[in-house]
C-alpha cells in the first residue's frame, strides 16, 4: 500500500516524535491542531513515526471514512528526519526513498500550514 504511492496527491511528515498509541482520532487530532491542516483531505497521507524508528503509522481519509496505516519494519530502521518543524511535505519520490531506508533530508520541502 505505502509503496504505492500515485493515489496520493499529497503526502505529509510529522518530524517531531509521535505516540503511536493514538489511533484515529488523536492522530487527525494532531493533524488539525498541531499542523493546522484537515484531516479530512482526500487523497492525502498523513505519516507518524514514534521514539522507535522501524515503525510508522499513516492516516488517509477516504470517501467512507479514515484508514489508519501501519507498518513495522523487520531489519533495520526507516532515517525519520527530526528537526523542529512540525511537518514537512514530501513528493512521491522522496516518500519511496524514505520508504526503503534513505536519509531523505535535503529532499523534503519546508512545509508552512495556512491557519485559518
Amino acid at each position: 500500500m505505502l509503496k504505492e504511492t500515485d493515489c496520493f496527491q499529497h503526502i505529509y511528515i510529522r518530524t517531531v516524535y509521535t505516540d503511536l498509541r493514538l489511533g484515529i482520532d488523536g492522530l487527525a487530532a494532531v493533524i488539525r491542531e498541531d499542523q493546522g491542516r484537515n484531516p479530512f483531505e482526500k487523497t492525502t497521507l498523513y505519516l507518524f513515526c514514534g521514539r522507535r524508528t522501524d515503525r510508522i503509522k499513516g492516516l488517509v481519509y477516504e470517501e467512507d471514512g479514515s484508514l489508519l496505516l501501519y507498518k513495522r519494519i523487520a531489519i533495520g530502521h526507516f532515517q525519520w528526519p527530526r528537526h523542529e518543524e512540525e511537518a514537512r511535505e514530501l513528493s512521491k519520490e522522496t516518500l519511496s526513498l524514505l520508504l526503503e531506508g534513505f536519509s531523505v533530508e535535503k529532499t523534503i520541502r519546508k512545509f508552512t500550514p495556512d491557519r485559518l
